[in-house]
């Protein structure tokens, strides 16, 4: 068993979740990343030179199975699990109405059951093991919706993680668990194309999009944070303090 903290990062291979990984190693933790692709992957453990500290796990994160075989997989390799962080999820800003059933369905596997599932089996863990931190990925959005960018059903999924994060962070506050989110705002990762950033940077009053490492800062604060818990911290710019 190994001294050092343990994460658990779902969507791992790319975007905010790559960023994640390589801050969390690169602060001394363990990290055990989750991801649909073992393909994509391992083409991000290659990207980070192959650590011996970073284990993938693959399948959907919206199966428990998945959630219970990460954890597993953890508790194995490094003894257990001090942090969870709940990154695993997407995006779709289009028109309320023209939502069409596939995509809610796959908007709540992702981000809803991709959130409880893997948030159970920590809590499990933690409250048997006398502490831990829970990590949620939300929206800024979800804090303040914006007319710029139509996204009811993705903010109805993230406005309700961030009251989970609010009643887990009550519920498990006795057994010295922390629950928080971070609530991003625009981010510079492949979801949005480089022609869209000039229109994306006016939609925050600090006038640029954010960064991957800017996001890893708040969540490595977090992380570690034993009396911070309930929070719903934006890394936006300004994008969610409202209209200007």
């Amino acid at each position: 068993m190994m001294s050092k903290k343990t994460v658990v990062v779902t969507g791992a291979s790319s975007g905010i979740g790559l960023g994640l990984v390589t801050a969390f190693l690169a602060h001394g933790y363990n990290v055990v990343g989750s991801a649909r692709s073992i393909e994509h992957l391992q083409e991000a453990a290659e990207s980070l030179g192959n650590p011996g500290n970073f284990v993938v796990v693959a399948g959907d994160v919206a199966d428990p199975a998945t959630a219970r075989n990460i954890f597993d997989k953890a508790i194995e390799k490094f003894g257990s699990v001090e942090v969870l962080v709940n990154n695993a999820g997407y995006f779709l800003s289009k028109p309320f109405t023209d939502y069409t059933p596939d995509e809610v369905d796959a908007l709540v596997a992702t981000n809803l059951k991709g959130t409880v599932y893997p948030s159970q089996m920590a809590a499990a863990h933690m409250q048997q093991r006398g502490g831990g931190h829970i990590v949620n990925i939300s929206a800024a959005l979800a804090i303040q919706p914006n007319i710029s960018v139509p996204a009811a059903i993705p903010l109805l999924i993230k406005g309700g993680i961030n009251q989970m994060t609010r009643a887990l962070a009550l519920e498990l506050s006795p057994h010295k668990i922390t629950v928080n989110a971070v609530a991003p705002g625009i981010i510079d990762t492949p979801m949005y194309d480089p022609s869209s950033h000039g229109f994306l940077s006016n939609l925050a009053p600090a006038g640029r999009i954010g960064t991957v490492e800017e996001i890893a800062e708040a969540v490595l604060y977090l992380a570690g944070a034993d009396f911070t818990t309930g929070v719903i911290l934006p890394v936006d710019g300004g994008m969610s303090t409202g209209k200007w």
